[in-house]
């Protein structure tokens, strides 16, 4: 038996999201720029979408801009309202944060801008009494992951948002891994720039949103054409926007009956490592709310980490060191360094991340396969 637990770095597109899209490669193909009936006929869908996705994210249509994914959202969040802005010069973000994220803080740090790095604990928390002393008048951005796409730490981004106000500082959050995973009302969490990706929860590779508040001051990083209300040069992916819609749209709904059996997953998976007398520590928060669902960050004593990726591998358990992004790397990760793991751990690391379609026979026969692996190593 395979069994793929990578689900964090990506998804496969499921068969629903599929059928939504298909009409709209080969019959509904026209450009939504052209003003003919096969034109209009696709503008209207895109329109349904973006309405679509407001609801869901509780905002306004005119709000939601769609992208290439996650990667391009980010960097289009940070650099355009740094790039019109031209009296702040400073960005607060974490060391935690996605490489999307620290890659565009760096480039904007060579071209004088000013980043600085807010404080997280142990647990991946980041620390908001050093935040708060972190942020002035001069502060223009700050940028946090929503939910850690290694150790699933679920950040308070309410209260962050709440620090930010004080002196009027634009606040951008990473949901790359949050949609279908939390709950996102945004009228409850009243950030400025919001960034997804839809291969994240049953979308294809290459398709994105950007959620911009109205009011918000944002400079265009892709120019050209008129399109996405005149913010995103670029023929619009039109079968790819209804997927990452019908995408949206199922995880929603079913976000609380995904996130009870991922939970229970988790649980099971603990407890039959701890029966089996094998010694680990779980990276971030303890398996609850303020961790994401499905996400295991594990670290075994004595076991090299990429070696046992491998030898699972082999076996055909599919799990990862870390981020996909840094899978070339054998380096240990940022995240793991940040929240200090201990010396004895800190080389060990694998993530499994549980998915939406996960069995229970999966999670068993997979968790079997891991001690049989970890033990063969030890002796």
């Amino acid at each position: 038996m395979n069994v793929y637990l990578d689900n964090a770095s990506t998804t496969g597109v499921s068969k629903e999201v599929l059928e939504a899209m298909l009409p709209y490669f080969q019959d509904d193909f026209g450009n939504p720029s052209s003003l003919h009936d096969k034109g209009i006929q696709v503008r209207k869908v895109i329109n349904q979408s973006r309405s679509t996705i407001a609801d869901l994210l509780h905002c306004d249509k005119s709000e939601i801009y769609f992208t290439s994914g996650g990667t391009e959202s980010i960097n289009w969040a940070i650099k355009g309202i740094a790039f019109q802005d031209t009296e702040k010069y400073e960005i607060i973000t974490t060391p935690i944060e996605h490489h999307a994220t620290l890659n565009t803080c760096e480039f904007l740090e060579k071209m004088g801008y000013v980043i600085t790095y807010a404080q997280v604990d142990e647990k991946g928390f980041i620390d908001l009494d050093n935040l708060a002393s972190l942020i002035n008048p001069g502060t223009l951005l700050v940028s946090v992951i929503m939910a850690n796409n290694e150790i699933g730490t679920i950040q308070n981004i309410e209260e962050i948002s709440k620090l930010c106000q004080t002196y009027n500082t634009y606040l951008h959050v990473d949901a790359v891994q949050a949609v279908s995973h939390i709950e996102i009302d945004l009228r409850k969490l009243n950030v400025d720039l919001l960034s997804i990706s839809g291969h994240k929860f049953h979308a294809p590779k290459g398709i994105g949103v950007l959620y911009i508040k109205n009011g918000t001051n944002i400079q265009n990083l892709i120019h050209g054409g008129q399109q996405e209300l005149n913010h995103r040069a670029g023929t619009e992916n039109v079968p790819y926007i209804v997927g990452i819609t019908k995408a949206m749209e199922i995880g929603i709904k079913k976000i609380d009956m995904y996130n009870e059996r991922l939970y229970n997953y988790s649980q099971v998976l603990l407890a039959e490592l701890d029966d089996a007398g094998i010694k680990y520590h779980l990276n971030g928060p303890e398996i609850g709310v303020h961790r994401l669902p499905g996400n295991l960050n594990l670290s075994f004593k004595g076991i090299d980490g990429p070696v046992l990726t491998y030898l699972l591998n082999k076996r055909g358990i599919y799990v990862s060191n870390g981020s996909a992004c840094d899978s070339k790397s054998i380096e240990v990760s940022h995240v793991i360094k940040a929240i200090n793991v201990n010396p004895d751990y800190i080389n060990s690391t694998i993530r499994i991340s549980i998915g939406s379609e996960t069995t229970l026979e999966q999670i068993t026969y997979a968790t079997r396969v891991i001690i049989d692996t970890i033990k063969e190593q030890l002796n």
